[in-house]
């Protein structure tokens, strides 16, 4: 089966909306359902209590009346302290699923340009927080224009711009805040399709192999330059013993080496380590049925999050599991699961500190 592979690219603005049902990182979510949307105890962090800023979106209907469209979000604690080695609790995934006839969008296909459709706004159907863009519960006691999720993201926009703008009708619209913002364009990536890659797939292996263990010889394994992360997947391999998981991955990453994001609905992850590999997945906080695995985030993301602090969020991979059957949402947003995995062994606390740390 071909895998479709994800990678950034910069874009007019007014094309990641909603109205054209985009694949982005970065910026505000561009709500599915513009009612119910996911507040701040559904994005709170599990270690600091702070509302998870976006990170990214995959637009990726069902074959499915219900989820004729249908969007998975992914979003992450901007708090360094709370990326802990192959734990999940700074992260929050969320599905988004409608008819082709709904409430919100035409029944026909959006029409490419700047002014179509621009009708179509979550502010007409419900307050959201103007810094991260989630549901809002209060507003500027000043203005009384401005909605926000929480104390927390007000004082950060007050001292960030509001302050000059409140109660004028100028408007500072940016926001370093968030990442910042891009297109995910999809390719296939062929080689999955083509039999004649595949007979040479161990030898890649052992290729990537032989090129490691030499590197460990070398003394340039297991030490992380800080730079970029094609780079760094280098490094990152145990020094202790032959890592045939992480030669697959690192084969993989070198035939596209930009790819963000690898989508295999019902497939395989692609492991960065064999240690610390998904056993049980949680069943479907819905209907309690099976999730399958549907896409994995690469940490080449991590590139372009303009990261520039040295201690900051990381991940070797994120690998989204989602509800098999995409069961009917009911308008709402739900919950699905994401597995961080890193390069860390459990009982080798001094390599803790040589997680892939990109800037």
């Amino acid at each position: 089966m071909a895998i479709d592979l994800g990678f950034v690219r910069k874009c007019e603005s007014w094309r990641l909306e909603s109205r054209f049902f985009p694949s982005k990182v970065g910026g505000k979510p561009a709500w599915l359902g513009l009612t119910n949307v996911p507040g701040k105890n559904d994005t709170k962090c599990e270690h600091c209590g702070d509302p998870c800023v976006f990170l990214c979106q995959v637009y990726a209907p069902y074959p499915d009346p219900d989820a004729f469209h249908r969007i998975v979000y992914i979003f992450v604690c901007k708090n360094a302290d709370c990326c802990k080695p192959n734990q999940n609790g700074n992260l929050k995934v969320f599905r988004s699923q409608l008819a082709r006839c709904n409430s919100f969008y035409s029944s026909e296909p959006p029409v490419e340009q700047k002014d179509w459709g621009d009708d179509v706004d979550v502010s007409k159907w419900t307050k959201t927080c103007r810094l991260c863009g989630i549901w809002a519960s209060s507003h500027c006691s000043k203005c009384r224009a401005i909605n926000y999720c929480c104390r927390m993201h007000q004082v950060y926009d007050w001292k960030n711009g509001h302050k000059d703008t409140c109660g004028t009708e100028r408007d500072n619209n940016g926001n370093s805040f968030l990442f910042p913002e891009y297109e995910i364009v999809i390719d296939t990536d062929v080689s999955t399709d083509d039999g004649v890659e595949n007979i040479d797939e161990f030898q890649s292996e052992q290729e990537e192999l032989e090129k490691y263990n030499k590197m460990v010889q070398d003394g340039e394994a297991g030490t992380l330059q800080h730079e970029d992360v094609n780079d760094d997947l280098s490094q990152m391999a145990n020094s202790d013993e032959k890592d045939e998981i992480f030669a697959e991955f690192r084969a993989k990453i070198d035939e596209y080496p930009d790819q963000i994001l690898r989508y295999d609905r019902g497939g395989k992850v692609l492991y960065i380590s064999p240690h610390n590999q998904i056993e049980d997945v949680p069943k479907c906080s819905e209907c309690n049925g099976d999730r399958q695995f549907e896409f994995q985030i690469m940490p080449q993301l991590l590139n372009f999050l303009d990261l520039r602090d040295v201690k900051c969020i990381d991940w070797g991979i994120l690998a989204v599991f989602t509800c098999k059957r995409s069961c009917p949402t009911n308008g709402n947003y739900i919950k699905e699961y994401v597995f961080k995995q890193d390069i860390v062994q459990e009982t080798n606390t001094d390599n803790e500190s040589q997680i892939n740390q990109s800037t």
